[in-house]
């Protein structure tokens, strides 16, 4: 039973440690979104959209350099050189911020719970930031 458990987690090494390292992305940057709201907004529970707009770009852009790092090192094991990497791992990420924009507008539309809409666009956002950094970032033939 333990060697059928080593050799599931063997298979999937890459995406185990994928999802290890964006539930810690998520945490590192929701962690920096707070963390500026408290330092620039006073804890607001209610920001204005400017305040919105601000803590929702240091959320990103947070967690794009911290996925940035850990992918590379822990994910996808890569040796190439950043300068290569980082543009193509930004403009993915930038498509995946806005496939998530638009369909939590299309389920906004819809009138779809939010917490609903959210969650189901995490999960689409997950899989094609996954795909992207697959197939476009880290996909060195070797």
């Amino acid at each position: 039973m333990i060697e059928k458990i080593r050799e599931l987690c063997k298979k999937y090494e890459e995406i185990i440690a994928y999802l290890i390292v964006g539930v810690m992305t998520t945490v590192v940057s929701l962690g920096a979104k707070f963390i500026a709201n408290a330092l620039l907004f006073g804890n607001t529970m209610y920001p204005t959209p400017f305040e919105n707009t601000v803590l929702s770009t240091i959320n990103w852009v947070t967690g794009v350099i911290f996925a940035f790092f850990t992918n590379r090192k822990f994910v996808f094991k890569s040796t190439e050189p950043m300068w290569k990497e980082a543009p193509k791992f930004v403009l993915s990420r930038v498509s995946t911020w806005i496939l998530d924009i638009v369909v939590m507008q299309v389920f906004t539309a819809l009138n779809i719970n939010l917490v609903v809409a959210t969650f189901i666009a995490a999960v689409l956002v997950t899989i094609a930031n996954y795909v992207f950094s697959k197939l476009f970032v880290f996909n060195h033939k070797k």
